[in-house]
């Protein structure tokens, strides 16, 4: 038995430490925390002094149990989770569930996994920081009152199975605030003036006008000012100039970065940049700090040195712009510089890379650059065209890198201008004026989004990912597909003395990939905003952060911070939930011309409705629900009339009623017992009979059986995860080594029986009589099932070792439970009312 047993969060990060320690040390993950609040229960005494009930996860104890042997039999316990607050929180719960014997415990970190970091860091104990842990603390019973106490108030208010959250709201508000910019904004039209010139060697460049003109008329003036003129180079300004390196990746750098230059999502970045530090490539990848080693800054230099030479290298230190940056960390670099590639897989590769490629440059020299500005004057009027050209004339950390944007605006670098000189008379080729719009406000990406979180001192390093997420998830907020509008302009040519006036058109407003808040993430944050102004604040916000990092340094007390929120936060959540009024989003659009019934949008039941009549009208409402592309705020009278359209019968086919609708998930053509999806974008008001059929007889085609197995049908398709056949509802997936379009009948009874294995060796247990079993499931975990019931159990189970009576305890404490339906309240009505509703797919 090894003499010291060291606890690890993850199995990755326990397998590569092991690597570098001896046979006396045996290493062994804790798989995250251990111990959390009660899910079915607030878990903090508010009423007291704010003691958090811990418990250790349901999940966690056959984990607990094991590490607990362990360290009963060492003589020595390493507690060796992250050096951040959770890592301090994870070390402490593992001292406290596992009544470690602190003379026999030790707390050890380190900001890399190599083998100089672990060694160094056993050479360099220390005890747990409980004012870290406190700080953990304080986030997590903080986060837990606002999440259990504001999220009850949203069933009542405003929908049920809504959430509410300390920075998810913040962070939903930011977006619904610039939609609402977007919306309000009134585009101002002017003119763009560019011109292209040659010199006298006939070398063609391009020009501008430094103001834009204001209106067609002056624009069209100005043109003719030029249209018999001579120019000429009236000034010639070459400066040097010099351009610096960016700082190595912070945690919100990087994810900024990864997602403008690789396109990864915000946790896409996280979970690949977590895999490489666990593997020991690169450092710990939650960190606000810039600072380099001195070690990493001279790995840097040597490589550098080694593949570009001395005059490429450059020693630089950064400073950070977080004022609660933690320098004593580094910022998140290679552990090797020599390793230029590295990686488990594509993803991570490319990560691995744009890591390495950003920390090398910025210790590198910085490009030096010839900028020239070259100003032309015309013989008919005081206007001044400039010219601006840039040359490298050392590239410097440009040979390695260079820091993408966010900034949509801004031009392509600047090209090389022709050699010219003051006074050279110079031929016009064209000049145009070009009809431009101001823009709307840039709605967020992933990346701005946590850039804008950073900058406002919303939440931490940490955070950035779970909080994106988090509104994701709970349909806050979604990745817009805003297909735009066309929009016509003008465009008047200068051109050999003639000016031509053209209408051109261009296509704005055009998001895709960005972040548009729904119907119901709109409605939730005009609530809060309207009732918790205070919260949703995002100094409010910001400052709270600045009292976890003050408990963390020790300067607060965590339960008198509580103490002092709890006080003004608890009654005013009462209050609303008494007074408050409830919030639907609805907005009166109009009249029906031919009832006079009123035409409202709101939020219902079942998501985003327009209603016709009110219940005080003679016969009940009519609906109709909103088309997936359609918004509460947006969408207009005559929108909404069209959806009271629909179902739409278009007519019969094969002596089966043909009807088009809108439905959940876009609009869709019904024939028989089938529902069929029409082509992204389309009106299904103008769907012809004809159109539809088509669509039907392409998925009888793709509907039609390729082989028979066993008596039953064979169908192939193409879902969201590739090829499949499809037998005795099974859906089974075709890999690359078939060919999909030839599939013999070989392939499909290989394919079918293949998977029927598959099927039997997942299961574990099979109770018939109860009608229970225990299934293998993805990522190493397992399955409970009974009937409709699905219990997912953690990779950490025991599934073999299982009895009938510990899966009955599992279920019965799992379980969803039944709900008791409420007796119908009595109508005030008398008489009943036939009620239609225009149903979703």
């Amino acid at each position: 038995m090894a003499k010291n047993l060291v606890i690890v969060e993850s199995p990755a990060k326990a397998k590569t430490i092991e690597k570098f320690l001896g046979k006396d040390f045996k290493v062994e993950s804790s798989y995250g925390h251990i111990s959390d609040l009660p899910s079915k229960e607030l878990g903090v005494d508010v009423e007291g002094d704010f003691d958090p009930k811990y418990q250790v996860s349901s999940d966690k104890k056959a984990v607990v149990k094991k590490l607990k042997e362990l360290a009963n039999k060492a003589e020595m316990v390493w507690l060796a989770s992250d050096e951040d607050r959770e890592g301090e929180a994870i070390a402490w719960h593992l001292a406290e569930s596992l009544n470690l014997d602190k003379k026999k415990t030790r707390r050890i970190v380190f900001h890399e996994i190599t083998k100089s970091a672990i060694q160094k860091a056993v050479e360099n104990p220390r005890q747990i920081d409980y004012d870290l842990v406190d700080a953990q603390q304080a986030r997590r019973v903080l986060d837990r009152i606002v999440g259990y106490e504001l999220s009850p108030v949203l069933w009542r208010k405003v929908k049920g199975g809504l959430s509410a959250g300390r920075v998810q709201s913040v962070s939903v508000r930011l977006i619904v605030e610039r939609e609402q910019e977007i919306n309000e904004f009134k585009p101002e039209a002017s003119y763009r003036i560019d011109a292209e010139f040659s010199n006298e060697e006939g070398q063609s460049f391009k020009a501008k006008l430094p103001k834009a003109i204001k209106t067609k008329k002056e624009a069209l003036a100005f043109l003719e000012k030029n249209a018999n003129t001579t120019f000429k180079v009236s000034d010639l300004e070459k400066k040097p100039a010099k351009k610096s390196p960016s700082a190595p990746f912070t945690t919100s750098t990087l994810q900024q970065e990864a997602s403008r230059k690789l396109y990864f999502s915000v946790s896409k970045t996280m979970t690949m940049a977590q895999r490489l530090y666990e593997a020991g490539l690169i450092t710990y990848m939650r960190t606000d700090s810039v600072n380099l080693s001195d070690e990493a800054k001279k790995g840097a230099a040597k490589e550098i040195i080694d593949a570009y030479g001395k005059e490429y290298a450059k020693e630089r230190d950064y400073k950070g712009k977080s004022k609660n940056a933690q320098e004593a960390h580094e910022a998140i670099r290679p552990t090797n510089f020599a390793v230029h590639s590295a990686g488990l897989d594509y993803d991570q590769t490319r990560l691995y890379e744009l890591i390495w490629k950003r920390s090398i440059a910025s210790q590198m020299s910085e490009a030096k650059l010839e900028r020239t500005n070259v100003k032309i004057n015309a013989a008919s009027h005081k206007q001044t065209f400039t010219a601006n050209g840039e040359v490298i004339t050392f590239d410097g950390f440009l040979k390695v890198y260079l820091e993408g944007t966010d900034d949509e605006d801004l031009e392509q670098q600047e090209g090389m201008l022709p050699a010219m000189k003051v006074n050279e008379v110079l031929l016009n080729k064209n000049i145009t004026a070009t009809e431009r719009y101001t823009r709307a406000p840039y709605r967020f990406t992933e990346a701005s989004l946590v850039k804008k979180l950073e900058e406002l001192g919303i939440g931490r390093p940490s955070t950035y990912a779970p909080t994106i997420s988090t509104i994701q998830n709970r349909n806050y907020v979604e990745k817009g597909t805003v297909e735009g509008v066309e929009r016509n302009y003008t465009q008047l040519v200068l051109e050999e003395g003639k000016i031509n006036d053209n209408l051109l058109t261009e296509k704005v407003g055009s998001d895709k990939g960005k972040l548009v808040p729904t119907d119901i993430g709109i409605i939730v944050t005009n609530f809060l905003v309207n009732h918790f102004e205070s919260i949703l604040d995002y100094s409010f916000t910001a400052n709270v952060e600045n009292q976890f990092d003050d408990i963390a340094e020790g300067k607060a007390d965590w339960k008198k911070v509580m103490k002092s929120f709890y006080k003004d936060f608890h009654p005013k959540v009462i209050d609303v939930q008494e007074n408050a009024e409830r919030e639907s989003g609805e907005r009166i659009l109009g009249e029906d011309p031919k009832s006079g019934k009123r035409v409202s949008v709101r939020l219902g039941k079942f998501g985003p409705m327009v209603q016709m009549g009110t219940v005080d009208d003679d016969e009940d409402p009519t609906y109709a629900s909103l088309a997936p592309d359609q918004q509460l705020a947006s969408i207009t009278f005559e929108e909404a009339m069209d959806l009271f359209k629909l179902p739409k019968t278009l007519g019969t086919y094969k002596g089966e009623s043909v009807e088009v609708n809108n439905g959940r998930f876009g609009p869709y053509v019904k024939f028989g017992g089938a529902y069929v999806s029409l082509p992204k974008g389309s009106d299904p008001l103008e769907v012809e009979l004809d159109q539809a059929i088509e669509l039907i007889k392409e998925k009888e085609k793709a509907d039609a059986p390729i082989y028979m197995y066993k008596d039953l049908p064979v169908q192939k398709g193409k879902g969201r995860f590739g090829p499949f056949i499809k037998w005795n509802n099974m859906f089974i997936n075709v890999n690359k080594k078939y060919d999909w379009d030839n599939l013999s009948d070989e392939d499909i009874v290989e394919l079918i029986e293949a998977k029927i294995q598959k099927e039997i060796d997942k299961v574990i247990h099979n109770w018939e009589e109860e009608g229970i079993r225990v299934e293998k499931a993805r990522w190493g975990r397992f399955n409970i099932i009974q009937g409709k019931v699905k219990i997912e159990l953690p990779k950490t189970t025991d599934a073999p070792a299982l009895t009938l009576e510990e899966v009955k305890g599992i279920i019965e404490k799992n379980a969803p439970k039944k709900k008791v339906r409420k007796k119908p309240a009595a109508k005030k009505k008398t008489a009943t009312k036939k009620k239609t509703t225009v149903k979703k797919k």
